[in-house]
């Protein structure tokens, strides 16, 4: 118990300095990385993943706030976009959730396999959308919105792998979309943890522990390192090299989407 413990208070740790240095969500190493610890302490098999998401998500809750509210305090958060977005991420997170609970094991970890690909290539080659266009109307926004809000629930992230190439395609100035990006994933990891909950209550055969399909004791463990450790890493941030760093989690999302992918064989 106490190994694990240390797991999840070490990842915690981890995903919190990684999140304030480079500006990603921590659910990409959290994700893959609670499975493993799952997988390991002989959880059921059949819900691994979703336990893994759903802890995520609701840990997400707690780092978003202190993000956001730092991007905020230098006005840098857009709140015309994010009120805009905001019902469509909601929508669009409760029914990924929704469907999560329906979808295998082997669904969900093939479908974050092929997303930490996706994010490590975007990371690896620095890939940025040209600003192309102006935002949609409230139509557009609230079906961009569900899009974003459906995809995060489905790999436990706050969503801003996906809403900050969205709002700079939309000519939104990066800080402005990195720091509306961090108050969108807050709606995001309230309604995906919720729906986590929910979905995961009637649910026979959990961990001890478990409030529907969120991990209490990893949940309490990630999110107060987490908070702890996200300064440290924003902090650092404008002393060390951070395109060279970016490389290097890129090719640590490889690494984690080429282990859980081993799992699928």
């Amino acid at each position: 118990m106490l190994i694990e413990w240390f797991a999840y208070v070490a990842l915690g740790a981890c995903a919190g300095f990684l999140a304030g240095l480079l500006g990603v969500g921590g659910g990409l190493i959290i994700v893959p990385v609670l499975t493993f610890i799952f997988t390991a302490h002989h959880f059921p098999e059949t819900y691994v993943v979703h336990l893994a998401l759903g802890t995520s998500l609701a840990s997400i809750v707690f780092t978003s706030v202190s993000s956001f509210r730092a991007h905020h305090a230098h006005g840098a958060v857009n709140w015309h976009v994010w009120r805009r977005i905001t019902p469509g991420i909601i929508t669009g997170t409760l029914a990924g959730s929704v469907l999560a609970a329906w979808l295998s094991t082997v669904f969900l970890k093939g479908f974050f396999v092929v997303f930490l690909f996706y994010v490590g290539t975007q990371m690896l080659l620095d890939i940025r959308p040209k600003a192309a266009r102006a935002l949609p109307g409230r139509t557009g926004m609230f079906a961009a919105g569900n899009v974003i809000g459906a995809v995060s629930s489905l790999v436990g992230i706050g969503g801003g792998t996906l809403s900050v190439p969205f709002m700079t395609w939309c000519n939104v100035k990066l800080h402005e979309a990195i720091g509306t990006s961090a108050a969108i994933g807050f709606p995001i990891a309230v309604a995906g943890a919720i729906g986590y909950v929910a979905n995961g209550l009637l649910v026979e055969g959990l961990p001890a522990g478990s409030v529907g399909f969120v991990y209490l004791p990893a949940l309490i463990a990630i999110a107060v390192t987490s908070i702890l450790t996200a300064p440290l890493g924003a902090r650092l941030a404008h002393r060390l090299p951070v395109k060279k760093l970016k490389k290097i989690f890129a090719l640590l999302l490889y690494t984690l989407g080429l282990r859980m992918a081993w799992t699928l064989i």
